[in-house]
């Protein structure tokens, strides 16, 4: 066999390679997350929530954050950027219904930077009550045990935020299922690896609990209003602090509305393009852990038959026990165990989308253009009106 050929059949054995050890490393992580016992640990909190529109399940998502199990007091402050965004009528329908709880809205906040979320986060931590900060996208949902299991590790000084896996609730639409299945079965199993090798030096924006402490040594949230990644940013600076990054064992919940193929597509391009800029390294790595692209290589140059089958069944085997671990098992998530035979496709598609992060460092967002630079957002034009966003929306 030719040189070259036995090479690339090595090289195309680095993603099968890859499955394994990411099976190994879900199995390890949540195997000792589950019996670990923090001690007692409930101070009062304040719940950040900056929310833009609504989806499909947005009052029960919020109304999961006002039946908490938790003993001591807690106040949730919504932001939203207009009086007219249509989540408004369902906060104020949570404060007439859950009067026990201390719920605030807030609207406006100064603009820091590009990211309006972060613009709105700093405004909901100047108004906070407590020194403990929980920072939760508007699509998420809790279970009723949710601060208690991820505040309790902040009663140590060994950790300085804590931050949370997510598995879908996905509408019946072939976009927002492939979307779920991609971060459940892939982009987590990335996680579980660098949480292995490195530990936890990031966070993911579905939850995020750090302290007012820690993040006014980071310069406070004005220091990553012009950064895409916030979530990325908050944990990578904390970490580079000295404060320790947990990735906890409590998975919230996150919404996955209907898409068309467009929309499908620019949010894949998007967030593609978003980790590329944040961890430049690390993301020319992912080409090793491809293994359709690679298994399908090596169908082609390989010299028998059996070369080619053990290729392709490796592959299969392999990435389907490494879905099945960390998305079902690991994460729980529901749309991976009923879709699991879609895993290949979304492979396959996001092959294609990891080739084209390559071609620009622009992004849409918000029906506005940006062009990335190290991180931040710098706006290439100017931005739509309400009507035109609108408009955008509507041919979406």
């Amino acid at each position: 066999m030719p040189g070259w050929r036995f090479f690339l059949l090595v090289l195309a054995a680095t993603p099968l390679a890859y499955y394994i050890a990411a099976t190994f490393a879900a199995w390890r992580f949540f195997s000792r997350e589950r019996a670990r016992v923090f001690p007692p640990y409930t101070p009062a909190a304040s719940l950040l929530k900056p929310v833009h529109g609504v989806d499909f399940a947005s009052y029960e998502n919020f109304a999961s954050f006002c039946t908490q199990d938790y003993p001591a007091e807690y106040e949730i402050l919504f932001g939203v950027g207009d009086p007219a965004d249509p989540a408004v009528p369902l906060i104020q329908r949570l404060i007439t219904e859950f009067p026990q709880r201390s719920i605030r809205l807030v609207i406006g906040a100064e603009r820091l930077g590009t990211n309006r979320k972060v613009n709105m986060l700093a405004r909901l931590a100047n108004e906070a009550r407590h020194d403990i900060l929980v920072l939760t996208d508007g699509d998420i949902r809790v279970s009723r045990n949710y601060l208690r299991e991820v505040i309790s590790p902040l009663g140590g000084t060994e950790f300085g935020a804590v931050t949370s896996f997510y598995r879908g609730v996905a509408q019946e639409n072939l976009g927002a299922e492939l979307e779920d299945i991609g971060a459940a079965s892939e982009f987590f199993a990335g996680v579980l690896m660098a949480n292995w090798m490195e530990g936890m030096t990031f966070g993911l924006g579905a939850s995020i609990v750090a302290t007012k402490e820690w993040v006014a040594k980071i310069g406070g949230f004005a220091a990553i209003a012009d950064m895409l990644a916030d979530d990325y940013e908050l944990g990578n600076r904390i970490a580079k602090a000295g404060g320790r990054i947990l990735l906890s064992r409590e998975v919230v919940a996150t919404m996955y509305p209907a898409q068309s193929p467009r929309s499908f597509w620019q949010h894949q391009v998007r967030w593609t393009r978003t980790v590329r800029l944040s961890r430049p390294l690390s993301f020319l790595g992912l080409i090793f852990t491809h293994g359709l692209p690679w298994a399908l290589l090596a169908a082609l140059i390989a010299p028998s038959a059996w070369i080619t089958a053990t290729y392709l069944l490796g592959y299969l085997i392999l990435r389907l026990t490494m879905a099945w671990t960390v998305g079902v098992w690991g994460v729980r998530d529901d749309v991976v165990r009923r879709k699991l035979w879609l895993v290949p496709l979304r492979d396959a598609i996001y092959f294609v989308v990891w080739v084209a992060s390559f071609a620009s460092n622009r992004i849409h967002w918000g029906g506005d253009e940006y062009l990335m630079r190290r991180g931040r957002l710098v706006p290439t034009m100017v931005s739509e009106s309400p009507e035109q966003r609108a408009a955008s929306e509507a041919r979406r």
